[in-house]
């Protein structure tokens, strides 16, 4: 079974680098490219996934906001189980926004007169940036590969077929403001882990994720 390591489209593979490392066989889709497609975005997921990764079972291990494109995944391509590590959560069925109103809201004010956002170190101050990095190599390694996304990537509403959550599911999850979705997983039946840590400590202890996973 190939294990696919899903980066958020808000960064780029190596933020899973580290990780599929240690991971023998583990694939890491570029989702860069979503960033120049045209709406919907969620079937530019699908598709640039779909064109990546193997053939045979799966297990999709998506982090932070791609897990919202689990289910149409899970839809396309064989897919056997489902590890969410510090993820969104989508519903059971029917659909989901990209982006909650609040988190529009203040995108909104970061948008150029062309509608694209900065890349997303470029959203917060900087010590809050600097303290989700190791090193200041690995911070320049993942930031070099952020694309600038469109607002409207976190305007569209991402469709969730039924059944996705049929196969094994399980939750991982580092530290707020995730707790919330790992609570919601526990309470559809799911396993749920923490290994206490902030948004990306896969990048601070691959090791401990990779054992884990």
């Amino acid at each position: 079974m190939t294990v696919v390591l899903l980066h958020s489209p808000l960064l780029g593979p190596a933020s899973w680098s580290p990780v599929a490392a240690l991971l023998p066989g583990a694939v890491v889709p570029d989702l860069r490219r979503i960033a120049r497609q045209a709406p919907p975005y969620w079937n530019s997921v699908v598709e640039t996934v779909a064109a990546q990764v193997p053939a045979g079972p799966l297990t999709l291990v998506p982090h932070s906001n791609a897990g919202l494109f689990v289910p149409l995944l899970c839809q396309a391509l064989e897919v056997e189980r489902c590890v969410f590590v510090d993820a969104l959560l989508p519903p059971a069925e029917g659909s989901v926004s990209a982006g909650k109103d609040e988190q529009v809201a203040f995108l909104r004010k970061l948008a150029d007169l062309d509608g694209v956002l900065p890349r997303w170190t470029d959203w917060w101050m900087e010590p809050d940036v600097a303290a989700l990095f190791p090193s200041q190599e690995i911070r320049r390694r993942v930031s070099e590969e952020q694309p600038r996304l469109p607002l409207d990537y976190f305007e569209q509403t991402v469709p969730v077929p039924s059944g996705w959550d049929a196969r094994p599911c399980t939750y991982l999850w580092y530290g707020p403001p995730y707790g919330d979705d790992a609570r919601e997983a526990q309470a559809r039946g799911w396993t749920v882990e923490q290994i206490p840590g902030h948004h990306l400590h896969h990048l601070a202890d691959p090791e401990a994720v990779a054992a884990r996973l």
